[in-house]
C-alpha cells in the first residue's frame, strides 16, 4: 500500500470512528460503569466486531449480504432489537449510585464485556455495507490482497482503540461525578435514550439501489 493511500485511510479511519454511534454509546457506558481501566474490554470487544466485519468483506460475504434483501434484513433487526434491549435496560435501571449502567450476574466478567462490545458492532450491517463502499478505494487490485487488508485492519483497530478509550475515559473522568439519585437517573436514561436512537438509525438504514 502506497504512503499517500495509508495517509488517506488513516484521515478516514478518524472519521468514522469519531461519528456518533452505538459504539460510542457502548464505550461511554462501559467508561461509566466500569472506569477506563477495566471498562475497556468493552472497547477491546468492539474491535473484535470492527474485524468480523473487515472479515466478512474480505471474503466476500459482505457482497452475498449486500445483494441478498433477506440476509441483510435478518441481520439488521437483529442488530436493532440488541439495541434496543441495551436502551430498555439503562432507561430501567434503577436510580441510585452505583446502578448506572445495569449489568445481569456474570455480565461484568472480562468475556461478558467482550462479548457485549463484539454484539455491538458485529450485529450492525450497515457497517458492512460502509465497508463494501469505502474500503475498495484504498485497495490495490493488482497487489497481494491480504497484507493490504491486514494493514486496513491494523489501522482502523488503533485508530478506534484510541477514539473509543477517549469516549470511556470521558465517560470515566466527567460524568462519575454525577451521582446523586437524579443525576443517575438522567443519565441512565440518556444512554437509553442514545441506544434506542441508534437501534431507530438502524432501522430506518436503506441500501442503494
Amino acid at each position: 500500500m502506497k504512503l499517500e493511500t495509508w495517509l488517506a485511510l488513516f484521515i478516514a479511519s478518524w472519521a468514522i470512528s469519531l461519528s456518533p454511534g452505538a459504539g460510542a454509546v457502548a464505550a461511554m457506558s462501559s467508561g461509566l460503569r466500569h472506569g477506563l481501566k477495566r471498562g475497556y474490554w468493552i472497547v477491546a470487544g468492539l474491535q473484535l466486531g470492527v474485524l468480523i466485519q473487515l472479515a466478512v468483506v474480505a471474503i466476500g460475504l459482505g457482497a452475498i449480504i449486500a445483494a441478498s434483501g433477506l440476509a441483510f434484513e435478518i441481520i439488521r433487526w437483529l442488530g436493532v432489537a440488541y439495541l434496543c434491549w441495551l436502551g430498555i435496560r439503562h432507561w430501567r435501571a434503577a436510580a441510585h449510585p452505583g446502578a448506572i449502567v445495569p449489568e445481569k450476574a456474570g455480565s461484568s466478567s472480562v468475556g461478558g464485556m467482550l462479548l457485549h462490545g463484539f454484539l455491538v458492532n458485529a450485529s450492525n450491517p450497515k457497517a458492512t455495507i460502509f465497508m463494501l463502499a469505502v474500503l475498495p478505494q484504498f485497495i490495490d487490485l493488482t497487489l497481494p490482497l491480504l497484507p493490504q487488508y491486514l494493514i486496513v485492519a491494523a489501522t482502523m483497530t488503533v485508530v478506534d482503540l484510541v477514539v473509543m478509550g477517549g469516549y470511556a475515559g470521558f465517560a470515566a473522568r466527567v460524568l462519575r461525578v454525577l451521582r446523586q439519585p437524579r443525576h443517575v437517573r438522567w443519565i441512565n436514561r440518556t444512554f437509553g435514550g442514545m441506544f434506542v436512537g441508534a437501534a431507530a438509525l438502524l432501522a430506518g438504514f436503506r441500501r442503494a439501489v
